[in-house]
Order: C-alpha cells, then structure tokens, then sequence
C-alpha cells in the first residue's frame, strides 16, 4: 500500500477545484498542470481524472462547455461554479486543520499529560 497514492486519491477532487479556480481547463491541461505544479508527484491519467469531473459536474461545482478553435479539434473545458468555489474553500480549510495536526503528531507537538 502506498501512503503517496492513498493520500492523493482522497483528495483529487480538491486539486481539480483548484486549479479550474484559477483558469477554465480541457483534460489535458488538468493533466499537465497537476502533475508539473506538484513536480511530478502527481500522475493523473484519463482514467481518473475524467470520473472526477463528471462526479463534481453531476454535483454542480463544475460545468463544462465545447470550445472549438480553428484547425483544431473541439475541446471539452470545464470551469467551476459558484458551488465549487463554496467547496474548494471549504475543503482547503479542512486539509490546512488535517496538515497541521497530522505535522503536530509527526513533529512531536506538546502532550498533555493526564496523570
């Protein structure tokens, strides 16, 4: 079992938010940028990312349009809705809570002592 995986699977949908917070995206994109922002920890591949999109756009955090550019085929972008917005802060709220109590417990915060 890899600690690495387990982690990121739990939070894909939080990664997608963010990076369709700050751009509208098509796959790809997605692809691309989550695993060179995360220097290549991340390794995202269609198979995952798209049951992510469509499980946030049936939830009603993304939306998705066609956008078709000269001598180029049609893409698929999705952007994300007010809800998702609501979510994604949400979210980042609870894994900043998560992160810093997991580091307390790794970096060995004060105890109380009950005895």
């Amino acid at each position: 079992m890899s600690l690495k995986k387990d982690i990121s699977r739990n939070n894909m949908s939080l990664m997608v938010l963010s990076v369709l917070e700050k751009e509208d995206l098509y796959g790809y994109q997605m692809i691309y940028y989550l695993e060179s922002l995360s220097s290549g920890v991340f390794k995202f591949n269609e198979g995952t990312l798209y049951p992510i999109l469509h499980a946030l756009e049936k939830d009603g955090c993304v939306t998705s349009y066609w956008n078709v550019i000269e001598d180029s085929r049609p893409r698929k972008y999705y952007h994300i809705t007010d809800t998702g917005i609501k979510l994604l802060k949400e979210s980042k709220k609870e894994w900043e809570e998560y992160v810093g109590a997991v580091n307390a417990v790794l970096c060995g915060g004060v105890l109380n002592a009950y005895t």
